[in-house]
């Protein structure tokens, strides 16, 4: 009986669209853009609050977002600018809403603050990313390859690096 109480008690959690306009309202300054495609939210994120949102979002009742599932970077291609992306997908295990932050970076300016002050388990995926992309996780505790070797030059996801990579490692 007493279970059933407790059960009766839980607000259903609000849907994610409307944590985001509440967000939104709050906090504007954290939020550039929203998109919503293919039953998705994306939240375009200017990369100086990165972290105060990222913490927000996670430590926030009815927000919840206490998962970052993924860090990707994405080279949108040298004549694209901004350039880079960086892609947080996070997910809350109290109301299983789904979430995309997205830094946009030039290439002039490849750096964005590290979530590792967050999430631990961002540490793997901002080294991945910054392996693959060469983007530069400010203040992260260990930054630096983890698929490739030490010495190898270049990211190799960028869309600008050779097909065939560069010497030594060149297929020939």
């Amino acid at each position: 009986m007493a279970e059933e109480q407790k059960s009766a008690q839980k607000v259903a959690p609000l849907p994610l669209a409307q944590l985001v306009a509440a967000l939104k309202r709050e906090h504007p300054e954290w939020i550039s853009e929203v998109r919503e495609a293919l039953g998705e939210t994306t939240i375009i994120v200017p990369r100086e609050h990165l972290i105060e949102l990222c913490r927000y979002l996670k430590t926030t009742p009815g927000y919840d977002f206490n998962m970052l599932v993924d860090i990707c970077g994405v080279d949108r291609g040298p004549e694209e600018e901004p350039r880079f992306e960086v892609n947080y997908h996070l997910f809350s295990t109290v109301s299983y809403h789904r979430l995309r932050l997205k830094v946009l970076l030039n290439e002039d300016d490849v750096h964005v603050p590290t979530a590792t002050v967050v999430w631990r388990t961002a540490n793997w995926h901002e080294r991945e990313t910054y392996d693959m992309f060469g983007i530069i996780f400010d203040g992260h505790p260990d930054l630096r390859r983890i698929l490739l070797p030490e010495d190898w030059q270049g990211h190799p996801l960028r869309k600008d690096f050779p097909l065939r990579g560069y010497e030594p490692y060149s297929l020939k």
